[in-house]
């Protein structure tokens, strides 16, 4: 045999063992887990000792755990339109101008735009099954309640069982309501008026001062009772208009029932993985665990050491073992990249009618839900896959939920698009170990609409600036939370503005306890003038969009309004129960 016959044999061996090994990295399944309002604290993995998770624990021992892995913002909506497309929700109006950021009703106009594209469209163009089970919380309807423009069948599943919202304490009977705040300012204020008003005109006649007709009595009586009419009526018919449980278009329970709802998502996420083992397949399971309501079957109930906050964390980790035995079954796990992550950190002011806390823990961090201190936008971050990710890899350094988008379409064979800014950054060379740096020099922050805080990790440096433009105030004083306001808003009296912003180095101080100064850091000045400029040529980058969540945009509007009567005249169904009874 000839050497130059030799040389072509020999670089076609390397020209084969190179393309086998990238189609091994390549094209595989995802399952992407998803909790809700979950801490970083909570987990085995991330040091919680008295919370069960053996299936966080598992996925941590076998695959890449990310310890600075953080929400590209602290409340549901915004961070889940960032986690679908890759981009800061303020690129796509998925980010509010006012004290509501997230949206409340199953029939609002607001929603992820039809012009943005998620990492379920591009899979699916790719020939990947796709499917979201459980919350969605991105809107529905635009025009009519059957355009679904908004809903996850628009944005590139091919399959959708679960929620159109969110979990909510009005949900559940007996859980009491989340619009108590609301209710002050719409009832209690116009009611102590008519009352004081009423008391006056009694008086005033009493006394023959004033002479009042009865007609004046009867208004002001009348106008009473339709507020309070008016408010019953909101409580009482929340539920089953916004609380239901809807399989692609169809909706197959109304309200939603609590029972085994947990086992009922878990087993048509099992279904899906089985119905695709021969076809790649893209499944998000988003659990509405453990948000408020908080709920777990009768297995559960009772079983953590931390009331029914823990029952319903160790009942969302039964399911993340439950999807893991699947794959382990049907041979799949060494070719499915699975990711567990929280959309946002635990919500600290959650308490329940008796004072009772049903928020989690965001462990040493600072804040939580609806603020952009550590322990609202930590959150954990999991990777594996056996053979490609080295089992038990810790990484230190700043990565995003947006990262999951580039990360998981270059993996499924897809370019990324050239007509927008992504904002995410592919993960595989820092999880690989090809990469000792995150891919993000700066991060940015927003509380809601509003640039809150920027992140910035130099190169050839350890240290990890950030710096505040605003903080909310905690109330009481002292706290770690906003407790008088149920949640940290972004501006006017909420907030407290920084000039200069206020500096931590969060390699140093990841408990964000001792701001910085020209005293304490000779750079300081250097320091937040880099961080400025960054932040300024971010702002003057975007682009005008319509907001989303306006006023407008998050109102109920009636003729939005799904129900399981064709006619609309009866919201109240359960096909579940019909069709477990048939195959029964």
């Amino acid at each position: 045999m000839s050497k130059s016959r030799e040389m072509r044999i020999l670089w076609f061996l390397l020209l084969f063992l190179c393309e086998a090994r990238s189609q091994g990295v390549s094209r595989p399944n995802f399952v992407l887990l998803v909790a809700d309002d979950l801490g970083i604290g909570d987990p085995g993995c991330y040091g919680n000792k008295t919370l069960r998770t053996p299936g966080m624990d598992r996925l941590a021992q076998e695959g890449v755990k990310l310890t600075q892995h953080l929400a590209a913002s602290p409340l549901c909506t915004p961070s889940r339109a960032a986690f679908m497309t890759g981009r800061y929700p303020v690129r796509s109006g998925m980010a509010s101008a006012a004290r509501v950021g997230v949206f409340i009703f199953s029939a609002c106009s607001g929603g992820l735009p039809t012009s943005e594209v998620t990492f379920a469209k591009l899979l699916k163009n790719q020939g990947y099954s796709t499917a979201l089970i459980g919350k969605w919380h991105l809107g529905n309807n635009c025009h009519n309640n059957a355009d679904f423009c908004h809903h996850p069948l628009s944005h590139g599943f091919g399959y959708f069982y679960g929620l159109l919202g969110t979990n909510m304490r009005d949900c559940k009977p007996g859980d009491g309501t989340v619009f108590i705040g609301g209710i002050r300012v719409l009832a209690y204020t116009p009611l102590k008026v008519i009352t004081i008003t009423l008391l006056t005109l009694v008086a005033l006649k009493h006394l023959g001062l004033l002479d009042v007709p009865p007609a004046v009595f009867f208004c002001l009586l009348f106008l009473a009772a339709l507020i309070l009419g008016l408010l019953l009526a909101f409580l009482h018919y929340f539920r089953p208009l916004n609380c239901f449980l809807i399989r692609d278009h169809e909706i197959t329970q109304q309200p939603m029932s609590y029972d085994n709802l947990t086992q009922r998502l878990t087993r048509d996420a099992a279904s899906f993985i089985r119905r695709n083992v021969d076809t790649p397949f893209l499944l998000v399971l988003s659990y509405l665990h453990v948000h408020t309501a908080l709920y777990s079957s009768e297995e559960f109930a009772g079983k953590s050491k931390h009331g029914t906050y823990g029952d319903a964390v160790e009942e969302m980790d039964w399911s993340i073992g439950q999807i893991l035995n699947v794959l382990d079954e049907l041979r799949l796990s060494n070719n499915t990249l699975v990711y567990f992550t929280s959309d946002h950190g635990a919500h600290v002011e959650e308490l329940n009618s008796k004072g009772e806390v049903h928020g989690g823990s965001n462990g040493i961090y600072k804040g939580g839900k609806s603020n952009n201190w550590e322990g609202g936008i930590r959150i954990p971050g999991i990777f594996r896959w056996p053979g490609v990710l080295q089992a038990g890899l810790e990484i230190d350094e700043p990565t995003s939920n947006m990262d999951v988008f580039p990360t998981v379409v270059k993996l499924a064979g897809s370019p990324l698009p050239e007509d927008r800014v992504i904002d995410g950054r592919d993960l595989m060379p820092l999880l690989q170990g090809r990469s000792q740096r995150s891919d993000h020099e700066f991060l940015f922050h927003y509380c809601n609409v509003y640039l809150n805080a920027v992140r910035w990790h130099p190169q050839n440096s350890s240290s990890i600036w950030k710096a505040f433009f605003f903080t909310p105030k905690f109330t009481p004083e002292g706290a770690n939370g906003c407790f008088s306001t149920h949640l940290c808003f972004c501006y006017g009296q909420y907030i407290t503005h920084h000039d200069p912003p206020l500096l931590f180095d969060i390699s140093k101080d990841p408990r964000e306890r001792n701001p910085l100064s020209p005293r304490t850091e000779p750079r300081f000045r250097e320091i937040v003038a880099t961080m400025q400029q960054a932040a300024d040529l971010h702002t003057r980058a975007l682009q005008a969009v319509p907001n989303q969540l306006s006023l407008g945009n998050i109102l109920w509007k009636p003729w939005l309004q799904m129900c399981c009567s064709s006619s609309g005249l009866s919201c109240q169904c359960d096909r579940e129960a019909q069709d477990e009874r048939e195959t029964l």
